[in-house]
């Protein structure tokens, strides 16, 4: 069944991504009202009633177009933390983070993104990052490279002696040791500034317009369609450690993705001196 679903082009998936982005997040961007935002674990981690419904949307879509599937989703991990043991099942799972950058999308911001993927058994399969407000989508599939709104997507590489950009784990999101580490990229030829949406953060590695990102969390809902998408365009991805990311968990942070490998080892070689 699953081998199939993704011999087909997939385009129903991007559709059940837009109609739950139509119908529940666009309809809600700036037009709020306070008892719809509800902080989580903080007063910078919050949730909205467009995240919720839209999880809900997509999960009952996406489950329909892959029967036997399951969803890991931002929403029900919070409610349910065991949620995330379908990562590691045999089960097809879509990987869903309604929206991507809430902060922004409560503060009007057009900067936040819904993320899906799908992956099996720890192997990510296909993704797409849809920016409503901004009009992109991007989609990825293993094997058979990346496209922002139908055009291919390639990393490149940064060209000689150009300041590292770099995207890392925003400040509000990070604790003293974390800041520390992190820290080490405030150095010569590298010019780390703290992220948005990571979803669309990945997207900017994909285009080419960011040099590499560095962060200090593993959530899967928020790395899993980027890290595809990067790596599809032709970018890299690691660990502290020097291992591949695992989207089940239990990486040594912080990890890294980069445009190339050179970037990606120096990148990865300045957090480890701070380890």
């Amino acid at each position: 069944m699953l081998e199939d679903f993704l011999a087909g082009d997939l385009t129903d998936v991007e559709e059940a991504v837009r109609k739950a982005a139509a119908a529940e997040i666009v309809p809600r961007f700036r037009q709020l009202a306070a008892d719809e935002i509800v902080e989580k674990n903080g007063p910078h981690d919050l949730v909205t009633v467009a995240d919720r419904r839209a999880e809900e949307h997509l999960t009952a879509s996406l489950t329909a177009l892959l029967p036997g599937s399951v969803v890991v989703g931002e929403e029900a991990v919070h409610a349910d933390a065991g949620v995330l043991a379908a990562l590691g099942g045999d089960a097809p799972v879509w990987i869903v983070d309604p929206v991507d950058g809430t902060r922004q999308f409560v503060h009007g911001e057009p900067g936040f993104a819904t993320l899906v993927c799908l992956a099996h058994r720890g192997e990510l399969l296909a993704s797409w990052t849809y920016a409503p407000a901004l009009d992109l989508m991007a989609v990825a599939r293993r094997g058979a490279g990346a496209v922002l709104n139908g055009e291919p997507l390639k990393t490149g590489a940064p060209a000689p002696g150009k300041v590292l950009e770099v995207a890392i784990s925003h400040y509000d999101f990070t604790d003293d040791e974390q800041k520390r580490v992190l820290g080490a990229l405030a150095t010569e030829g590298v010019a780390p500034r703290p992220c948005g949406s990571a979803g669309l953060e990945y997207l900017n590695v994909a285009r080419g317009s960011i040099d590499g990102l560095a962060f200090s969390w593993e959530n899967a809902w928020d790395h899993a369609a980027g890290l595809l998408l990067v790596a599809e365009a032709g970018g890299v991805s690691g660990t502290v450690a020097g291992e591949p990311f695992r989207i089940a968990g239990g990486n040594a942070l912080p990890f890294a993705a980069a445009r190339d490998e050179a970037t990606l080892r120096h990148i990865l070689g300045l957090l480890a001196s701070a380890g």
